[in-house]
């Protein structure tokens, strides 16, 4: 312990504002410490829920966005592509997606459609394998690696797994599950959250 007494009355200051300065030192670089355990702007949205406008979505097109480092399909079905989902019932593995369904598909769209309205499907643009991004294969009829009665929709380029056009894998395929549904919710006619539900972010 120093006692006052014996230090010169100039070195008493710059002992203080030594004492001060090194505090202030050790405050800035625990603070840094600190914000180094906190989320960057970018991982933050990363990981945010992302609203798609689909005002300028035509029948039969699709839109991907980014959501999570993950593409997501928004697909603006037609009214023939709506009705061959039927037709694909008896045809793809899991039909009413019971497999995983907390993981895969939430219960608003579990469903033909696996979708809100019939007509918008969103999924993740994902094969359930091994990661691969399939093609869009809208078109029906008989077209390279795929059968002569196609009635459309998604083709994995990888290992040749099929996916209709409500992203449910075909039967004897390598892929084990369809393709992921995210949360989402509508906000309006024509806008989309995605990472989001009327239960909260995902």
């Amino acid at each position: 312990m120093i006692d006052e007494k014996q230090v010169d009355p100039g070195r008493r200051g710059l002992l203080v504002a030594t004492c001060a300065a090194g505090g202030v030192a050790g405050l800035a670089a625990a603070g840094a410490f600190v914000s180094t355990f906190e989320p960057s702007e970018r991982a933050k949205a990363a990981g945010a829920p992302v609203e798609v406008d689909i005002a300028d979505l035509k029948p039969g097109e699709m839109k991907t966005v980014e959501w999570r480092g993950k593409p997501v399909w928004i697909v603006k079905r037609t009214p023939e592509m709506v009705a061959s989902l039927k037709k694909t019932d008896g045809l793809v593995a899991d039909p009413k997606s019971e497999r995983n369904p907390d993981d895969l598909t939430p219960e608003y769209a579990r469903n033909e459609q696996r979708s809100i309205k019939p007509e918008i499907l969103v999924a993740v643009g994902i094969c359930s394998h091994l990661g691969c991004s399939p093609s869009t294969k809208f078109q029906p009829g008989a077209q390279p690696s795929l059968p002569d009665d196609w009635t459309g929709g998604f083709l994995c380029p990888c290992h040749g797994s099929t996916f209709d056009l409500a992203g449910r894998v075909y039967k004897n395929k390598p892929a084990p599950d369809n393709l992921q549904v995210p949360r989402h919710m509508f906000v309006g006619e024509t806008k989309i959250v995605i990472g989001k539900d009327q239960k909260g972010e995902a």
